[in-house]
């Protein structure tokens, strides 16, 4: 799988940004210290100006890049998913079994990210942090209908159709297969984050992933 992945270009929506930041190496370097610096001090304390210092340059440069730190997250955001979806669909192209099939799928989205060696100006690992901690602030806006209509949520969705499939492909009388398959993309997210911040209410912890939980839902759901 590694060497199709490493013959990929993952692509986003390109209303999402002015200047396509992969065309560049100061895109590429934006990029890279967004993350690590959303990483560092949260999206809420992130600003153009605090990541052009950071990279040594000035602010007004990423702004031809990027029109506001919203459409940043976003294009974060889509990147991310893409990166799912590629994973999800090479990761699960071999199997025949419909119930492992899904369950393959779904340890692909809910598992602990490592970092990708094939994208060098991407850690995955720390991107799927702020997916974890901060994608929701991309949904939960006064915006997201319009912004729906422009498909900057178009591949989030596709990944969520793909797991749609593959329950109904291993169950087609269960009735809510779009509700599992959203609250499984969604809600794993939502248990990394109690597993690190609330750990009080969520049964998963060092021994206990969101994976298992997941995969032990739909074993009891789906049979």
């Amino acid at each position: 799988m590694q060497d199709i992945l490493s013959n990929l270009t993952i692509t986003v929506n390109e209303n999402l940004y002015v200047k396509n930041p992969e065309s560049s190496e100061l895109g590429k370097k934006i990029i890279e210290h967004s993350i690590l610096l959303i990483d560092e001090i949260g999206f809420e304390n992130f600003t153009f100006k605090k990541l052009g210092e950071l990279i040594g340059s000035n602010e007004s440069s990423i702004y031809r890049y990027f029109e506001s730190k919203h459409k940043l997250l976003l294009y974060l955001s889509s990147w991310y998913w893409s990166w799912v979806e590629y994973k999800l669909v090479f990761g699960t192209a071999n199997i025949t079994n419909p119930k492992e099939k899904l369950k393959q799928a779904i340890t692909i989205v809910t598992a602990k990210v490592e970092d990708d060696s094939l994208t060098l100006h991407i850690n995955e690992a720390i991107l799927n942090k702020i997916i974890i901690a901060e994608f929701t602030k991309t949904l939960l806006t006064k915006e997201i209908d319009d912004e729906n209509k422009i498909g900057f949520f178009k591949v989030y969705k596709r990944v969520i159709n793909r797991i749609i499939d593959l329950i109904s492909n291993l169950n087609s009388n269960y009735p809510f297969a779009k509700s599992l398959a959203s609250s499984i993309v969604e809600g794993s997210l939502h248990q990394h984050f109690l597993k690190e911040h609330l750990k009080s209410i969520t049964n998963c912890d060092e021994n206990i992933s969101p994976t298992a939980f997941y995969i032990n839902m739909i074993e009891n759901i789906l049979r």
